[in-house]
């Protein structure tokens, strides 16, 4: 209901300036173009489907389909009793400038102005028509606020295609901020998903522009898109630009780098492989394990210098004619293969002893010959070769190097964790697998031994593994797909050396998420230990907790990737 106060306000008005304006010609008749430069943001009401740009009281101002003079959308004022639902916007101007306003309305008593200056309106209307008003600007005006509203308990109106008509250069010249953490969220064999972080903008960001290359292939109105049409087993490069209200594009982001599916059930790189050390703690048949659990895979434990830069199992037995070839020779009879790892926590190492990357190389392409390998682990640990990064790069030369020379050869890089991710000295070595061109397969975790024994090793192992993704992504511009098809987790079952305790249902539970994330590889610390003794505490040749022998072996047997 409208007071007397409002209905005597509006006789005024309609006596007023609003009259005199009516009386004018002008106002009937098109505003031209002499400046040919519109300076409001989103005067058609087309920009994400809300009135951006605007700012409406009460909240009363609506985008609607219907009725629209132009586009497909107008605006919407719902004016009540005690709200004439004023929309305003504020536009940068020229001091001593005319300027000509003007929109098509339609409504009861639906007014169009300059706050501080002139207004025009119209009595009622069932079909659009045109308000137009102009105004010059004052010696050192640079802003000035434009509106349009109802009027009290007069109901909806509606607007469209409002345009301020006036010299160019002084619209919105400000690109919204560049959109960052651009990622990708899934693949198929002819689409890519992806995703980023909303930039923002002085007046408003109306939607994004997602580049392949120079070529642009997909908008967006929010922060996700999938771009469709690509080709199966193919890499694509893309980044994304954030657009505003006047046009301006800001610069784009960071590129993200998807390789799409091949089209069939994708195989890659997987390995289930626990490992198998002769050197100690009464070293079980394998093929007795293999019978018992299904395992076909072994990782042979530990190739270390048995002088300057000479390969051997524990730096003494040989690699041909010893306990370890005639124990690949037996894996490999019953159908499985091993994987030898070069280094450890301790003993003489091949990194620090081989002086540079080629000898490096050298010395592990005698371990390749001697087994025919099809990969190799290099368990990269302590002060000597994890934390000295001399020679960190002489391993990723040397892998680099062994992995051009042997094609098809798998190099795998295996390291500890913190409970979020890799170390410094991780994400050290990574970058520098990156900067080096390494090509590395698969990077392997060992998350245990964080230092507390009350640590769920499976909520855990699970950070830590996404902590991997995560720089991995960061790293190499990969999708989270493609960061996890190159991750691998070595855990230790049973008790660990700081009293952590992985039960077999931690480990199953970790196999199981290995398995839905696709990760490359699987291992434990070790077959040796893969025997209960519940109470035992730390042991070489058991576990410490009540389980069957074999029984980590035959859940990371389940491991499909």
């Amino acid at each position: 209901m409208r007071t007397p106060t409002r209905t005597r306000t509006r006789t005024r008005l309609a006596c007023g300036l609003g009259a005199a304006l009516l009386g004018a010609a002008a106002v009937l008749t098109a505003p031209g173009s002499a400046f040919g430069a519109d300076l409001l943001a989103n005067g058609g009401f087309e920009a994400a489907g809300t009135p951006a740009g605007w700012s409406c009281t009460g909240g009363l101002g609506s985008v609607v389909s219907s009725p629209v003079h132009g586009g497909s959308k107008a605006l919407a004022g719902a004016a009540t009793s005690s709200d004439n639902a004023k929309c305003t916007q504020s536009v940068s101007v020229r001091p001593n400038t005319t300027y000509t306003l003007s929109a098509w309305v339609r409504g009861s008593y639906v007014y169009l102005g300059v706050t501080g200056g002139p207004s025009t309106w119209t009595t009622s209307t069932g079909a659009y028509s045109l308000l137009t008003v102009t105004f010059t600007t004052g010696a050192s005006q640079t802003s000035a606020e434009v509106y349009l509203n109802g009027w009290y308990g007069q109901g909806t109106y509606y607007a469209d295609d409002v345009t301020l008509d006036g010299p160019g250069g002084t619209a919105d010249t400000q690109a919204p901020t560049v959109p960052t953490g651009l990622t990708s969220t899934g693949k198929t064999s002819t689409s890519a998903s992806l995703a980023w972080t909303a930039s923002t903008d002085n007046v408003g960001v109306t939607g994004y522009d997602v580049y392949q290359g120079a070529t642009k292939v997909a908008t967006a109105t929010g922060t996700s898109t999938t771009v469709t049409g690509l080709t199966p087993a193919t890499n694509y490069t893309f980044t994304v630009r954030a657009h505003d209200l006047a046009g301006n594009t800001s610069a784009a982001s960071a590129a993200v780098s998807v390789t799409t599916d091949n089209g069939t059930t994708p195989t890659g790189f997987k390995q289930a492989a626990p490992y198998l050390y002769q050197g100690w703690g009464n070293p079980p048949s394998a093929t007795t394990v293999m019978n018992a659990t299904g395992a076909k895979w072994f990782t042979m434990a530990f190739i270390l210098s048995s002088g300057g830069c000479n390969p051997a199992w524990d730096g003494q037995r040989p690699l041909a004619g010893g306990v370890d070839q005639s124990t690949i020779a037996s894996i490999r009879a019953a159908g499985g293969d091993v994987v030898p790892s070069i280094g450890g926590w301790q003993g003489n190492k091949l990194g620090p002893n081989c002086a540079t990357p080629e000898a490096l190389a050298g010395a592990y392409q005698k371990v390749i010959d001697a087994y025919g390998l099809k990969a190799i682990d290099v368990d990269i640990e302590n002060t000597d070769e994890f934390e000295n990064a001399a020679v960190q790069d002489r391993i990723l030369g040397a892998l680099k190097i062994v992995k051009q020379n042997n094609p098809g050869l798998r190099t795998i890089l295996t390291f500890g964790t913190g409970t979020t991710g890799p170390t410094s000295w991780g994400n050290r070595l990574i970058d520098q697998a990156k900067a080096l061109n390494a090509g590395i397969d698969v990077f392997t975790i060992m998350p245990f031994d964080f230092g507390n024994a009350s640590t769920d090793m499976y909520a855990s192992t699970v950070s830590a593994t996404e902590g991997l993704k995560t720089k991995l992504k960061s790293s190499f511009g990969w999708d989270d797909a493609t960061a996890y098809a190159h991750i691998g987790i070595s855990g230790m079952n049973g008790i660990s050396d700081t009293q952590e305790t992985t039960t077999v249902r931690n480990w199953t539970d970790i196999r199981d998420w290995a398995n839905s994330h696709h990760i490359a590889r699987l291992a434990f610390w070790s077959v040796n230990r893969d025997r209960g003794c519940p109470g035992g505490g730390l042991q070489e040749s058991c576990s410490g907790i009540a389980q069957s022998d074999w029984q980590f072996t035959s859940i990371t047997a389940g491991f499909t990737g």
